[in-house]
């Protein structure tokens, strides 16, 4: 993204979902890591996630997860969440509510495990206990013989877009109700 400031909610929008897309791709973006929160029983859960995919077109993001996370039991449970994103280089927060839904099986979930249990990543779906398990000192892991690869799917229901500038910090929100400028 060019150093331009935008002006419209429309191309803010539009910036917004451009820079999601592009860290779905890039490393090294600021919003490839984004942090979801969701809720296990009376407290808030959070936790950081890789951002692998994004469909524009149906405001979904896409992240990839072990099915025997406490995160998949919290889903089930209450299917919202909340992502929080930073980038640096934009000065720009995200905060997006989302519905999110977790898939441990059918092609969707097989066609990206053929091609990740040829990476070294594979190996975080194939451990023989849920994450988070305790562990002994000295333990080391051996593979599972199966996968618990899941996808979790998050469907962006609002964003809460901050911009924090040198002089003056801009905020807008945009949803199903329409866009709007709201106070810093």
């Amino acid at each position: 993204m060019t150093g331009t400031r935008l002006e419209s909610l429309a191309a803010i929008e539009a910036a917004l979902w451009h820079e999601l897309a592009a860290a779905a791709s890039n490393p090294q973006h600021g919003w490839r890591r984004l942090v979801l929160a969701t809720r296990a029983g009376d407290a808030a859960d959070a936790r950081t996630l890789v951002l692998r995919e994004l469909d524009t077109d149906e405001r979904t993001l896409l992240f990839y997860t072990d099915a025997r996370s406490a995160k998949v039991l919290q889903i089930a449970h209450r299917p919202a969440g909340t992502l929080v994103a930073w980038c640096a280089v934009l000065s720009w927060q995200l905060r997006m509510r989302a519905r999110l839904e977790v898939q441990a099986e059918g092609l969707a979930v097989s066609s990206r495990w053929a091609r990740l249990a040829l990476t070294p990543s594979a190996q975080d779906y194939l451990a023989p206990a849920a994450p988070g398990t305790p562990i002994d000192p000295g333990f080391v892991p051996l593979p599972a013989g199966r996968t618990h690869f899941a996808l979790l799917s998050a469907r962006i229901e609002s964003i809460d877009w901050l911009e924090l500038g040198e002089r003056v910090h801009r905020r807008a929100s945009f949803d199903a109700a329409g866009a709007r400028w709201l106070v810093p």
